[in-house]
């Protein structure tokens, strides 16, 4: 994964990343249409398929809907990276296929870097500022779930294979 570095602060809760005025749909795409728009107006605009967002603490937080890592998914956004996260979004996101990174020095990436992550290394490059980021190990089976698409996918390819 490789794009462009979008910056949040700290406490960014679901309505900030989806407005509940906009829950009344499941549709992917008029979701991701209304991505951080009460955060940052425009936004949906200016980002990029693969583009990533980079957070402070507690991203996530509020009440628990998928609706918010569907819209960011949604709208291209290939990964979050933050400090922290709100466990019921963290687990959302990885149902969804949105992979989320813990890196403790986020404050040191800056909007517009460019960064490329690698899974399985534990490592993010941000080629603007030539250097590396290690983030804490993605559990094996959140690797499967992120490599199948989700958690509905895994389960149909798990029940293709006779895996119950």
């Amino acid at each position: 994964m490789k794009g462009k570095a979008w910056k949040f602060g700290d406490n960014i809760d679901t309505d900030l990343i989806i407005a509940a005025r906009y829950l009344n749909t499941s549709d992917t795409e008029i979701l991701a249409s209304h991505l951080m728009e009460d955060a940052r107006s425009g936004f949906v605009q200016e980002i990029s398929k693969g583009d990533i967002i980079v957070a402070g603490e507690n991203f996530g937080c509020g009440s628990s809907r998928e609706h918010a890592p569907v819209a960011i998914k949604g709208a291209g956004i290939s990964a979050v990276i933050a400090k922290s996260y709100a466990r019921i979004f963290y687990r959302n996101a990885f149902n969804t296929g949105l992979p989320l990174l813990e890196i403790a020095q986020t404050d040191s990436i800056c909007e517009g870097d460019m960064l490329e992550i690698d899974l399985k290394s534990g490592c993010v490059r941000n080629h603007t500022q030539n250097c590396t980021y290690e983030f804490a190990p993605i559990p094996p089976f959140m690797l499967e779930l992120l490599e199948c698409g989700g958690l509905i996918p895994y389960a149909k390819k798990s029940l293709a294979k006779g895996i119950v």
